[in-house]
C-alpha cells in the first residue's frame, strides 16, 4: 500500500555548523533549544527558517537566500556575526514528504576563533556547549544529549577530523549531499535511507549493494559505503 502524501512545500532554512580549534582536538558548537511542554529542548547547530528579509536579488536564489539567513540566526541565537563569505555548503536536507512539518535546509560549515564569546538569546536557545564530535556522539548516545538526525549524520562526518582547518578544507572540495530521506519502519525503530542506498528507490533496506543510511533501532548509526 502506497504511504499517504501531503502536499506541504518545504520550508526554506538554513543550518550553520561551526567549528573551532581547541587544544588538540576539533569542537563544534551546539547549542539546546528551550524546553516545551516540560521537555528538555534538543541540542542543534544555529539556524532557521529563511525570512523574507534574508532575500537577495529577485529573491529566487534558495542557497544564496539561506546563507543570509545563516548570517542572522548565528547572530540572532549566538551572539556571533558571521561573514557568509567564509562558509562553505556542506550539504541539503529536505524533511520527507510524508512529515507534517517540511523544511528545505542548507547546512554550512565555518570556522570560528577559540576565544569567541557565545551569547545565546535565552528564548528560542537557553544554553550552548563546544564540543569534539566524538563528546557529542558519547553524549547522544548515554542520553546526555538529544541529536536530531541531520546533526546526528553531520556529527559523526567531522569525527573524522583533528582540526577546522582540515575539515573546511576538504569538505569544501567534496560534493554537495543532498538528503531526501525515506524511513522505513522496523520492528524497534526505524532505517532512514539516504540517496546512493541499494535500497532507495524501491525503500526496501535489505536490498543487496551499497549503503547509505541512518539505523534508529532506537540507537543511532550511520552507515556509508
Amino acid at each position: 500500500m502506497a504511504r499517504p502524501r501531503v502536499s506541504q512545500e518545504p520550508k526554506p532554512s538554513a543550518t550553520v555548523v561551526l567549528l573551532r580549534d581547541f587544544e588538540t582536538s576539533l569542537q563544534l558548537l551546539l547549542l539546546q533549544r528551550s524546553p516545551r511542554n516540560g521537555k528538555d529542548g534538543p541540542w542543534v547547530f544555529p539556524g532557521g527558517k529563511v525570512d523574507p528579509g534574508d532575500a537577495v536579488g529577485s529573491g529566487e536564489d534558495a542557497q544564496q537566500n539561506a546563507l543570509q539567513a545563516a548570517r542572522r540566526e548565528t547572530r540572532e541565537e549566538a551572539g556571533i556575526d558571521i561573514n557568509p563569505a567564509d562558509l562553505t555548503t556542506i550539504s541539503r536536507w529536505i524533511t520527507p514528504d510524508i512529515s507534517p512539518r517540511r523544511f528545505d535546509t542548507w547546512f554550512f560549515l565555518g570556522q570560528v576563533r577559540g576565544d569567541e564569546e557565545i551569547l545565546v538569546d535565552g528564548e528560542e536557545i537557553c544554553a550552548h556547549r563546544w564540543l569534539s564530535p566524538e563528546g557529542a556522539l558519547s553524549g547522544h548516545e548515554s542520553g546526555e544529549l538529544s541529536l536530531a538526525p541531520p546533526t546526528f549524520v553531520t556529527v559523526t562526518w567531522l569525527a573524522g577530523y583533528r582540526n577546522a582547518s582540515s575539515a573546511f578544507a576538504e569538505l569544501h572540495e567534496e560534493p554537495v549531499i543532498t538528503f531526501r530521506p525515506r524511513i522505513c519502519m522496523r520492528p524497534g525503530g526505524a532505517i532512514m535511507l539516504y540517496p546512493g542506498d541499494a535500497g532507495y528507490e524501491a525503500e526496501e533496506p535489505e536490498t543487496p549493494g551499497p549503503r547509505h543510511r541512518l539505523w534508529a533501532m532506537p540507537n543511532y548509526r550511520y552507515e556509508r559505503s
